[in-house]
């Protein structure tokens, strides 16, 4: 039902009219006539007064704050002009609707700032703790060596490699900030060429294979007789993903155990997955293993090393892909890790220039 100053004001003096009627109706010596006329008069001077009131000194109020609370809506959330209030309707419901959404916006922007807040507090927390580990070992093992142990060679010589490495966890650790970084604010272009992912999975099998021959692993692609898998793809950034899921399918995995990387080729994509059989992943952990810094366990994390910025990176990549990775997970049963690329076709790639086309056979 519209509830505009018309219609209020119509309801109001038929209403004030008849009270009028009725009351004169029994009063001595009053007409028809007269009641006619009281009838009529009053509810003509009820309508324009109320209808005054009404339109006046509400409603054109509650439109001026209805429209104060749209500007504001749409300066704070960068939505688009609305058409002008309707004067058939009722502002005092729409004057409640859009506080009601201004409200529930905001309310979801303070949270999102507070989860922001907490999330660069966990960060700033996180780099202080990375940066700090390697930066007091090395300093350690430094200012002891200029304390007098630089006489010894010996010590020398292993107090200066254990610097050396600290340092060099360091600086991964830098390159891989940086690079996040970089992917973060848009730095980074991806260059989509062809690209055989099956070529550039074993190529990682054979940088890898001392790892998993320490810990009994055996390193796997299925199915084995497909010879080649294309996909469109960054070569280079694709590189750093397999290699990132497969180094932590051997490191996390079991002694013994196996990891397999599987190709599933559709009509438009081609699925990738990286399996292992080893502990698995609990399943309070799995929305939070992309976070920058996010360990599991951390001591276990810190006796197999690593930056913590692997699987950001991973994401990062991938979302730059327009794709996401999914992870599965089962205690004791394994992991699998799994995204889906562009399939690069044969007639595309004719159309390529040679030198456009990444060979992995060929590094």
């Amino acid at each position: 039902m519209s509830l505009s100053p018309r219609f209020i004001a119509v309801i109001l003096a038929f209403l004030i009219s008849l009270i009028t009627t009725t009351f004169l109706a029994f009063v001595d010596g009053v007409s028809r006539g007269m009641l006619f006329v009281s009838a009529i008069s009053s509810f003509i001077a009820s309508f324009f007064l109320v209808l005054y009131t009404v339109d006046i000194l509400v409603f054109r109020e509650v439109n001026k704050m209805y429209r104060t609370i749209h500007k504001l809506k749409m300066k704070d959330f960068n939505m688009a002009p609305r058409k002008k209030l309707i004067r058939e309707s009722n502002p005092l419901k729409t004057i409640n609707d859009e506080i009601f959404v201004y409200v529930t916006k905001k309310q979801k922007e303070i949270d999102e700032l507070k989860k922001l807040e907490l999330f660069r507090r966990e960060f700033l927390a996180d780099v202080s703790h990375e940066f700090k580990t390697p930066i007091f070992a090395a300093q350690g093992f430094i200012h002891t060596l200029l304390d007098g142990a630089m006489e010894d060679e010996n010590v020398r010589e292993r107090f200066l490699r254990k610097a050396a490495k600290n340092l060099d966890s360091l600086d991964i650790l830098v390159k891989d900030l940086l690079v996040l970084s970089q992917m973060e604010t848009g730095d980074i272009k991806m260059n989509i060429v062809p690209m055989d992912i099956r070529q550039l999975t074993i190529n990682i099998f054979s940088r890898l294979e001392h790892i998993a021959k320490s810990r009994n692993i055996t390193l796997r692609v299925k199915p084995e007789d497909m010879p080649q898998v294309w996909i469109r793809a960054d070569a280079d950034r694709m590189e750093q993903v397999m290699l990132n899921l497969i180094e932590n399918a051997i490191k996390y995995g079991n002694d013994g155990g196996k990891v397999i990387v599987h190709f599933s080729e559709a009509k438009k994509y081609v699925e990738v997955s990286v399996r292992d059989n080893g502990p698995g992943i609990p399943h309070e952990h799995l929305n939070r293993i992309f976070e920058r810094f996010y360990r599991i366990d951390k001591s276990r994390s810190k006796d197999i090393g690593g930056t913590g910025l692997g699987l950001a990176i991973v994401k990062h990549i991938l979302n730059a892909h327009d794709t996401k990775i999914a992870v599965m997970s089962k205690p004791d049963k394994g992991t699998t890790f799994s995204f889906k690329l562009e399939k690069a076709y044969p007639q595309v790639m004719s159309e390529e220039r040679p030198e456009d086309i990444v060979n992995q056979s060929n590094p």
